[in-house]
Parts: structure tokens; C-alpha cells; sequence
């Protein structure tokens, strides 16, 4: 696959950044000298820096230039504060996003139906349909960096469903810590699982620093892209300091990365699963946004390492997810249908005079 040089140049300066070559509060090269060095246009670098200034691995100072500020704990000077819940009127929606086509979906259907026939009736193995599965190791790997093989995929009768295997997977006898506020249904389905939970505040820029150093947590929920309802989406440092928890001697991260395809930055931000080596980190998203609220279906990844446990725990439940729903999918994201819609609905948000 051909990147845009863009792209190239940003991911050359965020290595630079995360390795520290570029050290924190270091002025970069302003934007001639980084076009003459790389051999390419000003427009192009402008574009690199943009997108390195969205994600919070640089600062733009007006008539200074662009420092780096990944690293930084704060991000912004100044104390840490809470955020209040917000009211719900008070909330950038995005229950506008445009649907899947109906269209689409009913040429789908048919086609399933005519290439499937009666094996649609046919039980689906526990963790999900092999098809479904190999067709989101595919997609993750060219759309979000995931490497995961299918066996390591999950699918499942949407997210409440992936929360209480979780907890099945990795037990109530440790402490588990969540966004406040976040998504009401992951503090009711723990707590409905008699978990212990350790309720993290959350700054502008995602859980703040100070709370998830003094947690005494080691399962970290996180949702680092529009953490619902604060719509807030973890900078680059905050991130970093997530992965640095994570690090930690029996600590485990949920990444819920719900929504996430329709970010409106110049690309989707990188996620947790991709940045670690750790293999202690469980990716987990859904198609409710992507394709229908009707449709029930939650996947989730498991690193290699943490397959056995899921297996030995969780592994005898079966997948109540309906084989022509996840035939449907597979045949979606097979013939390019799925990209296509997020591609244009991104379009559409970047187009829009609210974003």
C-alpha cells in the first residue's frame, strides 16, 4: 500500500518524538528546513504537522514555531482538573452520522443468502464464524495497525456481552478502574459483576495523571478516542502514560475503541493494542456505529498471551451472534462496502460546518 508522503513524514518525526531524538519542549525545524531535508513540499510538511498538532505529539506556538510536548505529563500548563458530567443537551452529537445504505445491505443479504444457503442454519464455533473473524484480522491490520491473527478475534452479541467475558476472563478478585464519567453501561455491567471499581477522573486530556498514578487498580477500561460523554479524546502523552501503567507487573488494559472510524483527523489515532508489546492489552470495538444499532455484534482481540486464560475461563460460551448477521459482515468488509461507507461518512464530518 502507497501512503501519502504526508503520512510518511509524520510517521518518521512521531518515532523521532516517541524515541526521544526529539526531546520534550524541543523547537522543531520550521517548515522549509524540514521540506529541504526530507525532499519534499512545504504544503506536504504543513500537512505532517497539522496532523502531529492533532494527535498531541507537538504544540503550535504563534510566531514561535512547533515544540514537541509528548512526554509532558500535563500537556497544558497549569493544575489538573476534574470534569464536571456534562448534560446531555450540552454534547457535540454525533447521532447524525450518516447510516450504513440500506441499498448496500440488501445486496448483501442476497448475495450471502445465495452463496451461503442452508449452512446459514448451522451453528457458529464459540468464539464466532472463521469467515468473520479472517475478515476483521484483514481489515485491522490495513485499517488500524492491529496484527492479530483470527483465532485471537472474539465475536460476540455486542459490547455488554465482551464487559462480563472480561470479567469471567480476568475475576473479581482485583480492582478494576474505569473513566469518570464513561460510558454508563460499563460501570453497570461491572458492577452488576460485583467488581470493585476505582472511578478515574479525566482532564481535557483523557484520565488525569496524578489518579491513575495513585490507583490501586491493575485492569485499566479505557476509552482513548471520545470517551462518552466528555467527548473527550486522550493526547498523545496521555496515552503514552496509559501504556507506561500498563507496563506494570500484572496490569491489564481494555482499549474500547468505539467509534473510532469516524474520527475527522487526517488519520484514525494509533491504538493501545498497536503500540504495545506487552501483550497485556485487550482491543475491543463494535458495529453499531459502523453499521446498525439493530445490529448486536461486538468483537474484541485478544493478545496471544492472554488466549489461553480467555479459553480456560470464557471459552465454553457460545456465540449468540445469528451466522447470516456475521456472514452479513464478513461479506461487507470482504467486497470493500464497509471502508467505503466510513470513508464517505468521514468526508461528510470533515465537510461539515460542527466539526
Amino acid at each position: 500500500m502507497q501512503y501519502p508522503a504526508y503520512l510518511k513524514l509524520y510517521e518518521v518525526l512521531r518515532r523521532q518524538i516517541i524515541s526521544g531524538e526529539i526531546t520534550p519542549g524541543a523547537r522543531l525545524p520550521g517548515k522549509r528546513p524540514l521540506a529541504e531535508q526530507y525532499g519534499v513540499s512545504v504544503l506536504t510538511v504543513a500537512h505532517a504537522l497539522d496532523l502531529l498538532s492533532e494527535e498531541g505529539y507537538i504544540s503550535v506556538r504563534e510566531r514561535s514555531g512547533c515544540y514537541a510536548s509528548y512526554g509532558f505529563s500535563g500537556d497544558f500548563p497549569g493544575p489538573e482538573r476534574s470534569l464536571p458530567v456534562p448534560e446531555l443537551q450540552d454534547l457535540p452529537s454525533s447521532a447524525d452520522v450518516e447510516g450504513f445504505p440500506f441499498s448496500l445491505l440488501a445486496r448483501a443479504m442476497r448475495r450471502v443468502i445465495q452463496a451461503r444457503g442452508s449452512s446459514l442454519l448451522l451453528k457458529a464455533p464459540n468464539q464466532g464464524l472463521p469467515a468473520l473473524r479472517l475478515a476483521l484480522s484483514r481489515y485491522l491490520a490495513r485499517s488500524r495497525g492491529i496484527s492479530a491473527s483470527p483465532d485471537q478475534i472474539v465475536i460476540a452479541a455486542g459490547a455488554e456481552t465482551l464487559y462480563s467475558r472480561l470479567v469471567d476472563t480476568f475475576g473479581t478478585d482485583r480492582i478494576w478502574a474505569i473513566e469518570s464519567p464513561s460510558y454508563e453501561k460499563i460501570e453497570q455491567v461491572y458492577a452488576a459483576r460485583q467488581v470493585h471499581l476505582d472511578l478515574l477522573p479525566l482532564d481535557r486530556n483523557g484520565i488525569r495523571s496524578d489518579a491513575l498514578e495513585r490507583t490501586r487498580a491493575s485492569v485499566l477500561h479505557v476509552s482513548p478516542y471520545r470517551s462518552f460523554p466528555s467527548d473527550i479524546t486522550a493526547s498523545a502523552s496521555r496515552r503514552a502514560e496509559y501504556l507506561r501503567w500498563g507496563e506494570r507487573e500484572g496490569h491489564l488494559i481494555i482499549e474500547d475503541d468505539f467509534e473510532s472510524e469516524f474520527s475527522v483527523r487526517g488519520k484514525p489515532l494509533d491504538t493501545l493494542f498497536s503500540q504495545s508489546a506487552r501483550q497485556n492489552i485487550v482491543y475491543l470495538n463494535t458495529f453499531s456505529r459502523t453499521v446498525s444499532a439493530a445490529m448486536r455484534v461486538g468483537y474484541m482481540v485478544l493478545p496471544a498471551a492472554l488466549l489461553p486464560l480467555y479459553q480456560r475461563k470464557a471459552g465454553f460460551y457460545s456465540c449468540t451472534v445469528p451466522v447470516f448477521e456475521q456472514y452479513l459482515l464478513a461479506d461487507l468488509i470482504d467486497q470493500g462496502d464497509f471502508e467505503r461507507h466510513i470513508r464517505r461518512v468521514r468526508r461528510k464530518l470533515r465537510s461539515s460546518p460542527q466539526e
